[in-house]
């Protein structure tokens, strides 16, 4: 039983090890080019010493759509102290939906769409919306969020990096 135990510990340390650097080195935020709507480009490296949500959403995504009040007034409340949300907009989107939506809702923030299905790819094979993530001024990712979340806690965690 002694055995079992000492092998059980030598596992969970060793797990929690390996997850630990997996974790570490999964929290650089992949390089990549966004641009919007409006044919304006921006990198990831150009976001550094910004807080942003990279939000991957689509029209037909009913949680997207009712969560796209909040993610804009998060946006309008907090982009003068350095909050940034770039929409990405899934590749099985058809654009005129995306360019309908972000006009009609007017979307304060860059609306990409990936066309090729490159940024969702580069951010971890994203398939499902919403998802997204929230990345620090060092241009780490300190949170994924999937589906629907909670507000409060979303807040938080953005006050946080905003005031480190």
């Amino acid at each position: 039983m002694k055995k079992f135990f000492l092998a059980l510990v030598a596992v969970v340390a060793i797990g929690a090890v390996v997850t630990w650097q997996s974790m570490d080195s999964a929290l650089a935020a992949p390089e990549v080019a966004f641009t919007d709507l409006n044919g304006r480009t921006v990198t990831t490296q150009d976001l550094r010493g910004k807080v942003v949500l990279v939000k991957f959403w689509a029209t037909s995504c009913t949680t997207c759509v009712a969560q796209m009040p909040d993610t804009i007034r998060h946006y309008q409340d907090l982009k003068s102290r350095g909050f940034d949300t770039i929409g990405v907009a899934m590749q099985y989107d058809p654009p005129n939906y995306v360019k309908n939506f972000t006009e009609t809702r007017q979307l304060p923030f860059p609306v990409v769409i990936d066309a090729q299905g490159k940024i969702a790819q580069a951010f971890g094979d994203v398939r499902l919306t919403p998802t997204a993530f929230l990345i620090d001024k060092q241009g780490r990712i300190i949170k994924r969020y999937l589906g629907n979340y909670d507000e409060k806690a979303f807040m938080a965690t953005v006050e946080q990096a905003l005031a480190s």
